[in-house]
């Protein structure tokens, strides 16, 4: 499958993108639609630069999301949805500029300098009081992975895993869905960053490790060969993802139209489809 050749291009990883929950857990926090009277209309926006559309995401940009890390290929989930988007703003790819907004960075309060974000960002009420969220572009399940061997490897059901010693990166949502969802008998292990988590499970530190699908699907299938995806599941609220931007942004609105229209007219979904498609294979843990 494509997802699976793209993979194999990546040489590290992006664990836990969907990131810090903070102090409240996931959840729908996205803007309203357009409101009455706001045009949309290309001249009419307001961008960060005059006559380009300025767009963040992290460095290094990880497949299946990018691909050789480079968000301006248009290749990978996340390069084509910010096209695909701009393109219903009525810009042209060669009026799309990148910039490197590291994750931690982006939901911080304050201005931008840049117009919206795409880096796997978790849509989440304590952030959306610092920034705005558009419509949400995917919703991505959590998932356990697990090496050759572990106790946790032949896990069938979330009771399975609570016994188990569970790795996760610090502030992400995927420790708020491993205390709600799995609530292991023992605290999970937190690591500081992604490398930490793979580290460990590498080591046998931990039994399993929790991170979004699609990284787990990287993980199994270049960083640690001999780890399998155990399973997957529902995050706690919903883990959807959107184009983060400056609180109370002009360009809001028009960006949630613009997802809209991609969703009814079904590029969305192909657009997912392409790049996302191994998720649907993980078995499902309830």
């Amino acid at each position: 499958m494509r997802l699976l050749a793209v993979l194999l291009l990546g040489a590290a990883i992006a664990v836990g993108a969907c990131g810090e929950d903070e102090e409240e857990p996931a959840g729908g926090a996205a803007a309203e639609s357009t409101p009455a009277g706001a045009s949309c209309e290309r001249a009419e926006l307001e961008t960060v630069q005059d006559g380009v559309l300025t767009v963040g995401t992290d460095k290094p940009a990880f497949p299946p999301y990018f691909v050789d890390d480079d968000p301006t290929n248009g290749k990978g989930f996340e390069s084509a949805v910010a096209y695909a988007i701009a393109r219903e703003l009525g810009f042209e790819a060669g009026e799309v500029e990148w910039t490197v907004v590291p994750f931690n960075a982006s939901y911080r309060p304050g201005p931008k300098d840049f117009d919206f974000d795409v880096n796997q960002i978790s849509i989440t009420p304590a952030r959306a009081k610092r920034v705005d969220f558009s419509e949400p572009y995917y919703a991505a399940p959590q998932a356990v992975i697990a090496t050759k061997g572990s106790p946790a490897a032949g896990a069938s059901s979330l009771a399975d895993l609570q016994d188990a010693s569970i790795g996760v990166q610090i502030g992400t949502t995927s420790l708020d869905a491993v205390s709600t969802s799995i609530q292991p008998s023992d605290q999970p292990k937190v690591f500081d960053d992604s490398n930490a988590v793979v580290t460990a499970l590498k080591q046998g530190q931990v039994d399993a490790a929790v991170v979004d699908l699609p990284t787990a699907l990287y993980l199994t299938a270049v960083e640690i060969p001999g780890a399998s995806v155990v399973g997957q599941f529902d995050a706690p609220g919903g883990d959807e993802w959107g184009a983060l931007l400056e609180k109370d942004s002009p360009l809001t609105p028009c960006v949630n139209e613009a997802i809209e229209t991609l969703r009814s007219s079904g590029e969305l979904d192909e657009i997912t489809q392409e790049w996302m498609s191994e998720s649907a294979d993980a078995p499902v843990l309830n």
